[in-house]
């Protein structure tokens, strides 16, 4: 698995892998969607690229991430890759923001069968440059988070997919859910099997940054230059390094009655939060431990942009105080089964370890990030 040499799905351009190579962690520690049109990717006046479309190659995490960007260069790059495209390609980027389509994402390789946009597979280079710069300028700068964390994890696809051509980089979907622009209510929509990032903007803010799903397989793996990547290190470690600072007493009232086999509120649960929060309340515990807590938190709310990342951690670290942590399984997250919860006034999130679904030798992480109130920008209604 020449990751290391490989091209970006997104970008087309080689990536160093400086600080990605750093890291080696152990991995014990309902309307039908639209459907992508099939013509020819064009250059801007209707030409037939030179380029060809971009084959599902793993993408080499960039270490830097996006590029803090703010929300007129977040429109100025979704104007710039509608460009790009043909007048069918635009009609399947450019969607009306409703609920159908703003809940069009799934965690499964259904391809355009659960999903909106259009199929990145189908692009040219160019195109795909373009896309890249969108998601990019989206995203958070941190590495290990943000866009460095999506392109780690189409990288892992590009892994399952030299065993299962369902998988793969570049069967993921990009959509803007209304028009990009500084006025007005807009998503920006893309995902794909292990992957649903949607960010909503309204009058040139960001008013949500949720549902985003990030999940892995395999959790871990190394390429022929001997780099480890590990996409979802630093949630596991996050949620692991909060439930080893409890107490026997603590992990006891933390623990839910029931084994939860993967996470609860995924594609179509929109609005199903429990009426009653469940374990331990934050409030029981030291500034140290809710440090953790807060800590634990933190690689979801950075895959936004920096800036709405810190705005929102702000948000939940005055939430904390009615802020309840569980758990069921083990505290290791290492077997198939281990589970974590972290549901607040706003904040929701789950982490879950599965058993592979390609290779049941190796481990699947799943974990979502919603809001009790601001998933899709609060937009809609679920009750």
């Amino acid at each position: 698995m020449a990751l290391a040499a490989a091209t970006t799905l997104l970008g087309g351009a080689m990536y160093a892998n400086a600080n990605a190579a750093s890291v080696t962690p152990d991995p014990s520690t309902s309307a039908s969607p639209t459907t992508p049109g099939s013509t020819s990717p064009t250059t801007p006046g209707g030409s037939t690229s030179p380029s060809t479309p971009a084959s599902a190659t793993a993408p080499a995490p960039t270490g830097t991430a996006g590029t803090g960007s703010s929300v007129s260069d977040v429109v100025d790059a979704a104007d710039a890759f509608l460009k790009t495209l043909d007048d069918d390609q635009q009609a399947s980027v450019l969607l009306d923001f409703t609920q159908a389509n703003a809940t069009a994402w799934s965690n499964e390789a259904c391809g355009a069968d659960c999903r909106v946009g259009i199929e990145l597979s189908t692009l040219s280079d160019t195109q795909l440059a373009a896309a890249e710069a969108v998601v990019e300028a989206a995203t958070g700068t941190g590495t290990g988070t943000g866009y460095d964390q999506i392109s780690q994890i189409l990288a892992a696809d590009d892994v399952l997919g030299e065993t299962d051509s369902s998988y793969g980089s570049g069967n993921y979907y990009l959509a803007f859910l209304g028009t990009p622009s500084t006025s007005g209510t807009w998503q920006l929509h893309f995902g794909g099997d292990q992957l649903a990032v949607n960010l909503t903007y309204k009058d040139g803010e960001v008013v949500g940054t949720t549902p985003y799903f990030a999940g892995v397989e395999p959790a871990t793996w190394t390429d022929d230059d001997g780099t480890t990547y590990a996409p979802l290190s630093g949630m596991h470690d996050g949620v692991e390094s909060m439930l080893e600072g409890l107490s026997d007493d603590e992990l006891s009232e933390a623990k839910l009655s029931d084994s939860t086999t993967g996470v609860v509120l995924g594609p179509d649960e929109d609005g199903d939060f429990p009426d009653t929060k469940e374990g331990l309340a934050v409030s029981e515990l030291t500034d140290d431990q809710q440090q953790l807590v807060l800590d634990a938190i933190t690689p979801w709310v950075e895959a936004a942009d920096d800036t709405t990342a810190a705005s929102t951690l702000s948000t939940y670290k005055s939430e904390l105080d009615d802020t309840y942590i569980s758990y069921s399984g083990t505290t290791a997250l290492d077997t198939a089964g281990d589970y974590v919860r972290i549901d607040g006034p706003g904040v929701w999130i789950e982490f879950s370890v599965k058993d592979g679904v390609v290779d049941t030798g190796q481990l699947n992480y799943s974990s979502v990030y919603r809001d009790h109130d601001t998933d899709y920008g609060g937009e809609f209604s679920f009750s």
